[in-house]
């Protein structure tokens, strides 16, 4: 009578001790750099996406991503990475991006509240919504078209350094 050796346990892939940030934000950036895209390039990527994922309407940014990434060529996928992982910052600065623009606008300070938007959305018709809220989505675009450049740059020229020192250590 012949015996079968017990199967061989199936081989486990090696653990991960990288966290998730690494796995899912940092090795991508790093890859990047190793497939001919510039440290100066991947900044404003990064810059850009960011600028486009904090736009103050819900809905667009994804679109607004996939328009700027297709006309500048920049890397689809980081764009709307930074999409995802930006979302709830995108909510917390729509209030401030209509402070802001009322601010600049001079107008007023409104009754602006999330509940209370969410309570006309319900409850009124889309144009009585616009009639109360058109002046607000205004200011808010407003202080994301002065602020947005600001955070392009910032963002951009504070990676840059990071990025070349990653390729430099890429090359090496």
């Amino acid at each position: 009578m012949t015996t079968l050796a017990p199967d061989a346990p199936a081989s486990t892939p090696p653990d991960d001790k990288r966290g998730f940030w690494r796995r899912r934000l940092i090795d991508p950036l790093r890859a990047q750099l190793t497939r001919g895209v510039t440290p100066d390039r991947l900044a404003f990527t990064v810059g850009l996406g960011t600028a486009c994922s904090l736009f103050p309407f819900l809905g667009f940014t994804s679109l607004l991503n996939l328009g700027v990434g297709v006309a500048l060529r920049l890397n689809h996928p980081i764009l709307q990475t930074l999409n995802q992982v930006l979302g709830a910052v995108q909510l917390a600065l729509i209030l401030v991006y209509v402070h802001v623009g009322e601010w600049l606008w001079g107008a007023d300070t409104g009754a602006f509240t999330l509940s209370e938007v969410l309570r006309v959305f319900r409850e009124e018709t889309l144009t009585a919504f616009f009639q109360q809220f058109g002046w607000a989505g205004l200011h808010a675009l407003t202080a994301w078209l002065v602020t947005s450049p600001l955070l392009v740059a910032i963002i951009s020229f504070s990676l840059r350094p990071i990025f070349q020192r990653w390729a430099r250590k890429g090359t090496a």
